[in-house]
């Protein structure tokens, strides 16, 4: 993986960012019926985990890729609607327990809806940003201190 001086590039960031959360999703779908309290906890993680990473990408990430070239601009026109998607789903997962109807299911097509925009960023997006005239390492930089901040507030 690309990095210079020990830092790390905004493709490489998103792309561990990509596997964290996967592997979350992965816990709670392993997760029993009986932990309630793990499984609220885990998924409100999931959930603040996709915020700052919507957010990072919505704010740093996805400009710099649409001012780039033209070529980027559907992707990233796609990737926009599949963040409002996740983000109507978040806003209910939060507002809801693990014993409310449908809470597991919510959690779960999110998971999947997370999963589909994740292989098209990977197979497609970051292919095409890699072969851009972009600075990653200090695009990396930005989106790692807008990261922090996002995390000190919640």
């Amino acid at each position: 993986m690309p990095r210079t001086n020990g830092q790390i590039d905004a493709v490489d960031l998103l792309t561990q960012q990509h596997r964290e959360v996967k592997d979350m999703f992965d816990r709670f779908e392993n997760m029993t019926d009986r932990a309630k309290v793990s499984k609220k906890k885990l998924a409100d993680e999931i959930c603040n985990a996709l915020i700052m990473h919507a957010t990072i990408e919505e704010e740093i990430y996805y400009p710099a890729t649409r001012e780039a070239s033209e070529e980027t601009e559907d992707m990233v026109d796609e990737a926009v609607v599949e963040h409002a998607s996740a983000k109507n789903l978040i806003a209910q997962i939060l507002e809801m327990d693990p014993g409310d109807d449908l809470y597991d299911a919510k959690v779960k097509v999110l998971g999947e809806l997370v999963e589909h925009h994740v292989e098209e960023e990977e197979k497609e997006m970051f292919p095409k940003t890699r072969q851009l005239k972009l600075d990653l390492v200090a695009l990396g930089r930005e989106m790692q201190a807008r990261q922090q901040e996002i995390e000190a507030s919640q």
